[in-house]
């Protein structure tokens, strides 16, 4: 547009140009020069508003997508003036400060500690004890804090639990395991998960009823399972049928995560192999194994958690014995064939589960046990609670029942007032 501008402004010139020189060479050529010089004039000015609309137009329609582009921002502000503006570091007049908040949750959460509750579950003989003492480096266990501790197969399924504060660089952590002696041992293993589903139920019911008191402890204590590791046998084939049975109950009410343990057992392409049908066995069967696809909250926890998925079943070793590998004590396993290094990612998965439960996932496994199994465990109770009391209100909740109810995929067996515990 401006290059029309300046050829026109030319022509014009041109044309005074020729009017000067010529001086007066006829009134007939005179005319004729001033006719197509107003036109000229009349073209240019025509251009020139042309110009003006199109710049017009073009400011409207950058103001009309700054508006559209204010309203579908969840921060923009109203007509009204009344909500909230995105404020960004440069619109700021100087040092607020709220960068802060993280140095003081860092200051409160050290002082408090926090609490982290984590079940092993697998026959005897699969190597849970020295599995958990190798992921905290130290005697954690029940086996392990139990003096004169007789190894004994129990009748039924006992749950037991062992507790420990753990300090690690000022940072303290209350760390409970739960035990499941007797579980898968016996002949006949038909409902063995029963215990352990009440188990985790009566923790919910606990924490419940916390929650309705009318005055609430300032932090109540939480015994809810945030994870539950699940041990695979060795054998190489799939999946058994007590494995499909449980994980498919449990996978409803708790975050599990399955290894397949003493996996120096395999040869590195018996390994593959298991794992593969192991996968193609939870996927046939519906098994929702920790962490689910659906709770993936951002692209980036997508791409981490996909390659998560990939490995599992992690293929796990565990020692709480050091030995000397090129001049580093590295815990491991010693054999005829040399030492099956713990924590090398060439010889076992223990690394990717440890940061799976402790580096990268701890504190999201205990959202995830927060808001959505305990959340779920909680409406389905207070929607009962509200239909026994016929609408009376949260004042009239009979929440007095027995917490040992039998629980069968997730749901309330109300025939059975007594825990199997």
């Amino acid at each position: 547009m401006e290059e029309r501008e300046r050829e026109v402004q030319k022509e014009v010139e041109v044309v005074m140009t020729e009017d000067n020189r010529r001086g007066g060479g006829g009134g007939g050529v005179v005319v004729e020069e001033q006719q197509q010089q107003q036109q000229q004039q009349q073209q240019q000015q025509q251009h020139q508003e042309e110009v003006m609309m199109m710049k017009q137009q073009l400011q409207l329609e950058q103001e009309q997508e700054q508006e559209q582009e204010q309203h579908s921002s969840p921060l923009a502000p109203r007509e009204n003036g009344g909500g909230p503006g995105v404020i960004t570091g440069k619109d700021l007049f100087g040092y607020v400060g709220i960068e802060a908040v993280l140095d003081q949750m860092r200051r409160k959460t050290m002082k408090a500690g926090f609490e982290f509750n984590i079940m092993v579950v697998g026959q005897s003989g699969l190597g849970k004890s020295t599995l958990v003492n190798t992921l905290f480096k130290s005697k954690v266990s029940r086996k392990s804090c139990t003096p004169n501790y007789e190894e004994k197969i129990s009748k039924t399924v006992h749950l037991q639990s062992v507790s420990h504060v753990i300090e690690e660089k000022g940072v303290k952590m209350k760390l409970t395991v739960i035990d499941t002696p007797g579980f898968g041992d016996q002949i006949n293993n038909e409902n063995c998960w029963e215990p352990i589903v009440s188990y985790v139920n009566e923790q919910y019911e606990k924490y419940l009823r916390e929650e309705l008191h009318v005055t609430r402890k300032r932090r109540i204590p939480d015994s809810r399972v945030h994870c539950c590791v699940y041990f695979l046998p060795a054998t190489g084939h799939r999946l058994r049928q007590i494995d499909i049975e449980f994980m498919k109950r449990l996978g409803k009410i708790v975050s599990i995560v399955p290894v397949i343990a003493k996996a120096d057992t395999l040869t590195m392409e018996e390994r593959q192999e298991f794992k593969l049908r192991i996968r193609q066995d939870l996927a046939a069967h519906g098994i929702r194994v920790y962490p689910q696809r659906e709770y993936d909250e951002d692209v980036e926890d997508r791409i981490l958690n996909d390659k998560i998925r990939e490995n599992i079943p992690f293929a796990v070793v565990g020692t709480d014995k050091e030995h000397q590998v090129n001049g580093n004590k590295v815990l491991g396993r010693k054999t005829k064939w040399g030492i099956i290094e713990v924590e090398n990612v060439a010889h076992c998965e223990f690394a990717n589960l440890r940061d799976l439960l402790i580096r990268s996932h701890l504190q999201d496994l205990k959202d995830v046990t927060h808001n959505i199994h305990y959340e779920t465990y909680r409406v389905r109770r207070l929607n009962e609670s509200n239909a026994n009391a016929n609408g009376l209100g949260l004042s009239c909740l009979p929440l007095s029942m027995s917490l040992g109810l039998g629980m069968e995929n997730g749901s309330l067996d109300k025939d059975e007032t007594e825990s199997h515990l």
